[in-house]
């Protein structure tokens, strides 16, 4: 089969692989008939999460038709129509029965590594790195699913990929991003980062009710998007000093809840703290770039919950843990639990209160997808959401 291989930094190509083969007796095999890129993806691109080898198909946002299913598996059968959730997950563990989806004890198979760069295993995750299992992913034209008995989403015919596919990753990420600031009818809640996940938190937060939302960025089509969406919208090239613009904007008391739709290639220019971040970086003294961090926790609201959906890979330097404990600000993170939020996000789908797909600006096939990867980490052609057709 033709699918998406990382074969070092910045190199994706376009590798005929061996097609997936049923490996347990819950698995499934599906034809992927969408995948996309994410956000996350770029972080693999430019090889600042460690744990890829070359050879690894990429890819963690899919869902197609069920071809294949193992003897054991007695949820799904050939036909079906799915979207696989990037986390995989057991269905039987304490952390999956406790609805810990992203935290399952036992489906990343390199429990070891996962242990060394985590302190505990987290769940196996589909194309993304071998700290969390080194499972293939979905830019392919065939994927297997372990787990798949618990690792699905079952979706009705006549609704179109497009408004489902999301519920793979960016658009439960972004629910989810919302729900960890536990939003009342008198929040401002500010967001760093538009791009998918971004946009989905903006609607996310509204939907839950919150009074009002400023979203942070500086490429236009972003911002632009934003604000169609419901957001009042900070381009930090034209106003880098964003914790005083936050505070004008709030009469001085900040946002109550902050949102990191970004994560650790967070950019800023000539802002004092970005530089030492590429300097350390460069040194290989440091992992990730926490300015968008810094400014949450400097900016928030005291008492406030800063949310982190944005994905971090290791090691952050002058981290204002003072202003974070003292100003008794709340901290929630994590990789998505989606299953936990799918049931009510699809029927939100089909009830028509969101179609997801707003956020796609383009519709690939495999073939072009190292150029798109190139285009979209570079923020060309106005590129946020990349759809792939297998």
């Amino acid at each position: 089969m033709k699918a998406l291989v990382w074969h070092g930094t910045r190199d994706v190509r376009c590798d005929t692989v061996p097609d997936p083969e049923i490996e347990d007796g819950r698995d499934a095999i599906i034809k992927v008939t969408s995948c996309a890129i994410c956000g996350s993806d770029l972080h693999l691109y430019d090889h600042f999460m460690p744990g890829m080898k070359s050879g690894d198909v990429l890819g963690h946002e899919a869902m197609g038709e069920v071809v294949e299913v193992g003897k054991d598996n007695k949820a799904l059968k050939v036909g079906d129509r799915i979207v696989v959730p990037f986390t995989i997950t057991c269905g039987q563990c304490e952390q999956c029965r406790r609805g810990n989806f992203s935290v399952c004890e036992r489906s990343n198979r390199n429990k070891a590594l996962g242990d060394t760069a985590f302190g505990h295993t987290t769940a196996g995750l589909f194309g993304y790195t071998h700290l969390t299992g080194g499972y293939a992913g979905g830019q392919a034209e065939f994927l297997r699913v372990p787990f798949a008995d618990s690792t699905h989403i079952k979706v009705p015919e006549g609704i179109s990929d497009e408004k489902l596919l999301f519920l793979s990753d960016v658009f439960p990420t972004g629910w989810q991003g919302a729900v960890q600031c536990d939003i009342q009818p008198t929040d401002t809640v500010a967001i760093w980062g538009c791009g998918a996940v971004g946009q989905m938190a903006i609607r996310s937060a509204l939907l839950l009710g919150a009074k009002r939302v400023i979203a942070i960025d500086r490429v236009p089509e972003r911002l632009q998007m934003a604000e169609a969406g419901g957001a009042e919208v900070i381009d930090y090239d034209a106003e880098p000093n964003i914790v005083g613009r936050l505070n004008d904007m709030t009469d001085g008391r900040g946002p109550e809840k902050c949102i990191d739709a970004v994560g650790l290639e967070a950019h800023a220019m000539g802002a004092v703290d970005a530089v030492y971040d590429r300097a350390k970086q460069a040194m290989l003294l440091e992992t990730d770039r926490a300015h968008v961090l810094r400014q949450m926790i400097m900016v928030c609201r005291p008492a406030g919950v800063l949310s982190v959906p944005g994905v971090y890979g290791g090691l952050i330097d002058k981290f204002p843990i003072g202003a974070l404990m003292n100003k008794g600000l709340t901290v929630r993170t994590g990789q998505t639990h989606v299953n936990r939020w799918t049931p009510d996000l699809l029927k939100r789908i089909e009830d028509g209160q969101i179609d997801p797909s707003f956020v796609i600006t383009h519709t690939i096939g495999l073939e072009d997808g190292p150029e798109m990867y190139r285009v979209f980490r570079d923020k060309q052609d106005g590129c946020i959401k990349v759809v792939i057709r297998p």
